[in-house]
């Protein structure tokens, strides 16, 4: 009996916490509050002008933490990023909602801060993820390079 009410009440909730099922449109709304911060350009593309005191998020969805050149990041988001920390649309919206939690969470370590204010995204949340994705390049995309060059190594030797 406890079995079936766990079930139901986990399937019941299954949808509130689809976060691919985000709206790109409305997350450029939400986007507005990172800006202040952040860009979104893909080389001279700007798609979203923004502040440089964060890194650029163009490609950010599927990119290892802490990695764009030339960026100073805080210690919290350097030790996420030795964890292994890659961002896909679950983990940056939660980051986004409250970072020095998530960062403190993450590396099991309560003296970590972020930088980064905590943003009130609400029900934007998923959108604000869904719109960081759509300038992120697919997995199959992004892995087609590597794939490429391996199979250019291969067939030289």
């Amino acid at each position: 009996m406890n079995r079936t009410i766990f079930l139901t009440a986990a399937l019941a909730l299954a949808p509130l916490t689809a976060f691919a099922e985000g709206d790109a449109a409305a997350g450029e709304r939400a986007f507005n509050r990172c800006k202040s911060c952040h860009a979104i350009a893909d080389g001279d593309n700007v798609i979203v002008r923004g502040g440089r005191t964060g890194p650029n998020l163009f490609g950010v969805i599927g990119r290892a933490a802490a990695s764009v050149e030339g960026f100073r990041y805080s210690a919290g988001i350097k030790a996420a990023a030795e964890n292994g920390l890659v961002w896909d649309q679950e983990n940056i919206q939660a980051y986004a909602e409250h970072p020095t939690n998530y960062l403190r969470e993450l590396n099991d370590d309560a003296s970590l801060r972020s930088p980064m204010a905590p943003q009130r995204f609400g029900d934007s949340g998923p959108d604000l993820a869904a719109f960081l994705a759509s300038h992120s390049p697919a997995p199959a995309e992004a892995a087609e390079p590597e794939a490429e060059a391996t199979e250019e190594a291969a067939a030289s030797e």
